[in-house]
């Protein structure tokens, strides 16, 4: 039997590495604020190299940035398969609660009465009127067992049910040829998706979790819930939707995280 002789590779230290540079930096690293890497996307003597401009100018490394950002957006949009489903999982994976996330701390979230809480509707959709908690549970639901991915890292498989959007933007008469889906949330915070990732069949409007209604951590009493995107896309606590063929930065936009957001 012939063996193959094992060529070294060409991208391997002919030496060995000298381990006392990790120790000295590896107190630098630690500080690094895991946020600002994620929205500078690209490194900035890479920006300087690509564009030729002065990394101390912020204006301009962020125009740039963003420039970056909107073309990723579109690239993203073009590779989207609006009917490409993500994998499900079995209900003896789901986690129980789900995780809690949001931009302050669990102790800070503003509880939301159910009984007075209600879904104004704005923007490109023939029927307008507000719909009650009851009206919402009282809609068809749809189940999905899916993976929440977050942008820093994390996942879980979380077990949702709620109407679906595509069917419920059509009861209300919403022009499905319209851009964008917006929300609006009880704790100020704003989100949007493409008009194709909201009419995606795995797109609900949850306002369960592993079949009992939500709890006020994590979004009562409704929260977007789509399987094609990151974790920050899918509002909570929602209690505003708007059509519009006009886009508008989001919370997380605003501060310099994609957009489109795609897994």
């Amino acid at each position: 039997m012939s063996t193959r002789t094992r060529i070294p590779s060409i991208f391997r230290p002919r030496k060995a590495i000298d381990q006392s540079v990790l120790t000295q930096r590896r107190a630098p690293i630690q500080k690094i604020d895991r946020r600002n890497v994620l929205r500078s996307a690209i490194s900035l003597g890479a920006l300087s190299l690509l564009t030729g401009c002065d990394v101390s100018e912020e204006d301009t490394v962020q125009k740039v940035l963003r420039t970056v950002s909107a073309w990723n957006d579109r690239v993203q949009a073009t590779l989207f398969r609006p009917n490409h489903l993500a994998p499900t999982y079995d209900v003896s994976q789901v986690v129980k609660p789900p995780r809690f996330n949001a931009y302050y701390d669990i102790e800070d979230v503003k509880p939301v009465d159910g009984a007075t809480w209600s879904l104004e509707l704005t923007g490109r959709v023939a029927n307008k009127q507000s719909w009650t908690l009851q009206h919402i549970y009282a809609l068809p639901e749809q189940e999905i067992i899916i993976k929440h991915i977050c942008v820093e890292g994390w996942d879980y498989i979380g077990q949702w049910s709620g109407p679906n959007l595509r069917d419920f933007l059509q009861r209300v008469g919403a022009d499905l040829t319209a851009r964008y889906v917006y929300f609006i949330c009880n704790d100020d915070y704003t989100e949007s998706i493409d008009m194709a990732t909201a009419l995606h069949p795995q797109t609900i409007l949850a306002t369960k979790y592993a079949g009992e209604p939500l709890a006020d951590p994590f979004g009562f009493p409704m929260r977007l819930r789509t399987s094609t995107k990151l974790g920050y896309k899918n509002a909570k606590w929602v209690k505003a939707i708007e059509v519009s063929n006009d886009f508008r930065e989001t919370f997380w936009s605003k501060q310099g995280f994609n957009w489109f957001a795609g897994i």
